[in-house]
């Protein structure tokens, strides 16, 4: 590998398959090495401080890897593509890259879903989220419920977990096992990784006023086939040439 690894070992087989797509989404916790770790902090550092001072038509946020090389090169890293064909298969196409980084006193965000191929479970599209120095569930964490994803409902909304009980959870069941869907809140040491199904249902908690900055980048890919609302590319970095990233920017 010409790149430094970014990812510990770790176990993705077919019994984590199986778990991604009972529960639609999976958690590898600290799998990302320490030389991926300080690399990210620098560059979500960057791109934090572009987004506080942005520039007239720019999104540093929404197109992070347009703004920093070192987020540019994960895009097309081996053992990313690798994770992502064990999710999508080989033929695959990245979506975005998008900080996500919370401060102290951050409000989180509610409940909500994405959408792509809403109606052809054949075409995938999944999140790998970068947890670079980790959360714990009352503090920036994210909460998810799992089996929402298999309803394929790209409008799931609620702006507190109340919210959500009461109106798009009250009285589903998971698709394949039958129980009632629930909340989960999720925790995540230093360096996890995260994959998750573009349908779950997901939100994140508040961040602690006296926190330090929840450091987050997420990498999107899926299966070509329709459009994607999701796909932040501009066009000039669409046509750059980017090492071992040949094919993966097209459209289909």
């Amino acid at each position: 590998m010409s790149q430094p690894p970014i990812f510990h070992a770790y176990t993705f087989g077919e019994q984590e398959r199986e778990k991604l797509d009972r529960d639609g989404h999976f958690v590898l916790p600290g799998v990302l090495t320490p030389d991926a770790q300080e690399n990210l902090t620098r560059s979500l550092s960057h791109i934090h401080e572009l987004s506080r001072t942005p520039k007239e038509g720019r999104e540093p946020n929404r197109f992070s890897a347009e703004y920093d090389s070192y987020l540019e090169s994960l895009i097309a890293h081996p053992q990313m593509l690798e994770l992502a064909r064990k999710v999508l298969g080989d033929n695959i196409r990245y979506d975005h890259c998008v900080s996500l980084n919370r401060p102290g006193g951050n409000g989180g965000i509610g409940w909500h879903s994405h959408g792509y191929s809403d109606d052809d479970p054949n075409l995938g599209f999944v999140r790998i989220f970068f947890y670079v120095n980790g959360f714990e569930p009352d503090n920036g964490g994210l909460k998810a419920v799992p089996g929402s994803h298999l309803y394929r409902d790209a409008k799931i909304q609620g702006r507190t977990d109340e919210a959500l009980r009461e109106g798009w959870l009250a009285g589903k069941t998971h698709p394949e096992t039958g129980e009632h869907l629930e909340i989960e809140a999720l925790s995540a040491p230093p360096g996890t990784v995260a994959l998750m199904w573009t349908h779950a249902a997901h939100a994140v908690s508040p961040r602690k006023e006296d926190s330090d900055t929840r450091w987050c980048v997420v990498y999107a890919y899926r299966n070509p086939g329709k459009p994607s609302g999701a796909r932040w590319i501009t066009p000039e970095f669409e046509r750059k040439p980017i090492p071992g990233a040949e094919g993966l920017m097209s459209l289909y």
